[in-house]
């Protein structure tokens, strides 16, 4: 993902839409029918787990900065 100026919210946006498009496709031939989540202590989402029928895709790990604010999504 390139870099946005500050102030330009709707590239921003735009862009960490297509980055999370990106690392949410499922592989070739298969489709996401459900998803499962995990919870840190202080309410904040951990992980999301994205399967196909009972086959688990991938997962995603969320990380957050310490006022809260996200921080990365990795997928793994």
């Amino acid at each position: 993902m390139t870099e946005v100026a500050y102030g330009r919210y709707e590239e921003a946006y735009r862009a960490i839409h297509s980055a999370l498009m990106d690392i949410t496709c499922p592989p070739v031939g298969r489709k996401i029918t459900k998803l499962a989540f995990t919870w840190n202590v202080d309410g904040t989402l951990a992980t999301l787990k994205a399967y196909d029928g009972n086959d688990m895709l991938f997962t995603l790990a969320f990380t957050w900065n310490m006022d809260g604010s996200l921080k990365e999504v990795a997928r793994t």
